[in-house]
């Protein structure tokens, strides 16, 4: 594998991890079961964590050429806050086993959360000329990014500026979600490589949803209008499954995992806060779906790197 060929989408694999740790320690706290699995799969998490890292600085340290490609890249360009929202999601991993570590990340990923988030928004309305089948759901990661600086934010004591965050991202995803219904209901549908980004329409309320209940303190009504959104659109993807599992592998196919992760994390929260065992019987239900697709992903993703066509598809 050539290190210019490795793409900031691989970012997308480390937050998929971080979620299903996150759901397996949610699912485990609800079944009353010790955190072995959250635990292994928090070793696995940061392993791909440092590769990645690694892999892509050296990138680009040796390659910023290829890395300025990227950027001027109409579809990859909404990834890069992939990056930042990484440190935030391994933050958030962290709060438990090791909080004096997961706020030094956190202070790290917030002031690159915002840098990206603002070249990322600079670029979108510069000189650049967009045309409608550039925009895809991943438009919706720089969003996601805000939002959940909350999750872990609120629990460090950074209260407002999680306010901050959290109401720029709500903000830029009902504007982007207006553009993205829009393209996708009357422009052309998108590409097979990209088919499976529509996952990443699960992600805004999911994630909205547990950052909008540790901001203000429990469930209120918006809160369950934001989980019964993120119900809505699991329901819009879930017909789209037999289409999506046709498509040749790629990393596109990540964007199943964090998503799919960030609404089974939600239902546990709402089972919690309110004693709902329908909720929590949601929450088990997701978390096995959320395992067989981690599980295909790993495989699919380990098989394509032993033919060398991962980075190349």
């Amino acid at each position: 594998m050539r290190l210019e060929s490795v793409p900031v989408t691989l970012f997308s694999v480390v937050m998929g991890l971080c979620g299903v740790t996150l759901a397996l320690r949610a699912g485990e706290t609800a079944a009353g079961l010790t955190d072995l699995a959250s635990g292994a799969a928090h070793l696995l998490t940061l392993a791909v964590f440092v590769v990645v890292a690694l892999a892509y600085a050296a990138k680009a340290l040796r390659h910023p050429q290829a890395v300025a490609r990227e950027w001027a890249n109409p579809v990859s360009l909404a990834f890069f806050p992939a990056i930042s929202i990484a440190l935030l999601l391994f933050a958030i991993v962290m709060m438990g086993p090791a909080p004096g570590i997961a706020r030094i990340l956190w202070l790290l990923a917030v002031p690159l959360q915002l840098v990206l988030t603002l070249a990322v928004i600079s670029g979108w309305i510069g000189t650049r000329a967009f045309q409608h089948g550039h925009l895809t759901p991943a438009w919706f990661i720089p969003a996601v990014g805000n939002v959940i600086v909350a999750i872990a934010g609120v629990p460090l004591g950074y209260v407002d500026l999680s306010w901050f965050f959290t109401s720029v991202g709500l903000i830029f995803w009902v504007v982007l979600l207006t553009l993205v219904m829009n393209r996708l209901i009357f422009h052309d549908p998108l590409p097979e490589r990209l088919q499976p980004t529509l996952v990443i329409l699960i992600a805004p309320p999911a994630v909205g949803y547990l950052a909008w209940v540790s901001l203000v303190g429990g469930v209120d009504p918006f809160a369950r209008v934001l989980l019964d959104g993120a119900y809505f659109f699991l329901l819009v993807v879930a017909v789209q499954v037999p289409r999506l599992l046709r498509l040749p592998f790629s990393l596109a196919h990540w964007a199943l995992s964090f998503p799919l992760a960030a609404v089974t994390v939600a239902s546990f929260a709402h089972a919690e806060a309110l004693g709902s065992q329908g909720h929590r019987l949601i929450g088990f239900a997701l978390l096995l779906v959320l395992l067989a697709v981690i599980a295909g992903l790993i495989w699919r993703t380990a098989q394509a790197m032993r033919r060398g066509v991962l980075f190349g598809s």
